[in-house]
């Protein structure tokens, strides 16, 4: 049975998909039909569930947004999919096990006993027959903190929230995040992974705290902006609850090039049903020229549901897996597969380095 992988004979483009949950999981579930060699770059600031009572009992990453990019990269022969749906499922009941999923258990048990959280997810990895990685951004757990205003009497009035579930979930305005500690150790694997990937995806995903935090480690961002790879960014299909409630898709690039004002794109994707042509494109193919980004409308959206879809996604992805940016030989453009989509790109002009 296939593996879901393109044939090893095909031309395998080295990928970097950046970001965390759900979000990260269409991101993979795309990349995966372009290329084995993929290479997942996870959030670890989640303090919440399963995640956040191993983290608080056992010291450990939290491992939830972890075992999704491992779930989503699986081989889906039959052998695999039945773990892959072991360390998906997650415990009922009233008990001590109560919430937790099976795969969180694993990973903790695995990073007790060989004494290293890189190591156990390679031997998960292996477990799930992935060909390519699955890596923390950072080797220690973060928190999030933000600044959020809208809770007081005075909508002026900023208040500091701490807490991945606390910034997600709150009823205020998220102005700005930041992570505790300030200059986490990153990953180095992940740094090696992003110094020689052909292209780096970031996004969709929840923007302040899936997103935007790979920004803040500052040996992550260096290595972000120094990679000669291309650089996509995919937008969110609509503003979330709480994180982003009432942004527009424009001001999803505002708060990204606040928080990182170095960090540059060639490509941001979005769904064409999520934007209405007109003045709003306009807007946003202005913002996107700031990143030194060229937009494509397309339609990557799942009918009925408010998720990418992987084979939409993968088919505005593949021709820009066949174009490399700096340094590196530009190879020809590679065509649409065709399934019969449009795609709309509007065109920026490129900047140099922020003075």
């Amino acid at each position: 049975m296939s593996s879901g992988y393109p044939h090893d004979t095909d031309h395998q483009p080295a990928i970097v998909a950046l970001g965390g949950g759900h979000g990260l999981y269409a991101t993979l579930s795309a990349v995966r039909r372009l290329t084995r060699n993929v290479t997942a770059v996870v959030t670890v600031a989640d303090d919440g569930g399963s995640s956040g009572r191993l983290r608080s009992e056992l010291g450990v990453i939290p491992p939830g947004d972890l075992r999704m990019a491992l779930a989503a990269l699986a081989a889906d022969d039959n052998a695999v999919s039945v773990w892959t749906k072991t360390i998906q499922h997650r415990f009922g009941g009233t008990g001590a096990l109560a919430g937790h999923s099976v795969g969180n258990l694993i990973l903790a048990g695995l990073n007790e006993v060989l004494g290293d959280p890189v190591t156990a997810l390679d031997e998960m990895a292996r477990l799930l027959k992935i060909s390519g990685r699955v890596l923390p951004m950072a080797s220690i757990a973060l928190d999030i903190e933000a600044d959020v205003s809208g809770l007081e009497a005075d909508p002026r009035v900023s208040r500091c929230i701490r807490g991945q579930v606390a910034v997600a979930t709150t009823p205020g305005k998220v102005r700005r995040v930041r992570l505790i500690p300030a200059d986490p150790p990153a990953c180095t694997d992940a740094l090696t992974a992003i110094d020689h990937a052909e292209l780096v995806v970031l996004g969709p995903g929840s923007w302040f705290t899936s997103v935007i935090p790979h920004m803040l480690v500052p040996e992550l961002l260096d290595s972000l902006t120094t990679t000669r790879a291309r650089k996509v960014l995919v937008l969110n299909l609509a503003a979330e609850p709480g994180e982003t409630a009432g942004f527009s898709a424009e001001r999803h690039l505002h708060v990204l090039s606040q928080h990182a004002p170095t960090f540059v794109v060639d490509d941001v994707i979005v769904d064409s049903g999520s934007v209405p042509e007109g003045r709003e494109r306009e807007h946003l193919v202005r913002a996107a020229r700031a990143l030194g980004a060229q937009v494509t409308f397309a339609d990557v959206a799942e009918p009925g549901v408010s998720q990418h879809h992987p084979g939409k996604l993968a088919a505005v992805l593949r021709p820009l897996a066949g174009r490399i940016t700096g340094k590196r030989r530009m190879s020809p453009p590679i065509g649409m597969s065709g399934d019969g989509q449009s795609v709309l790109v509007e065109r920026g002009a490129r900047r140099g380095d922020d003075s």
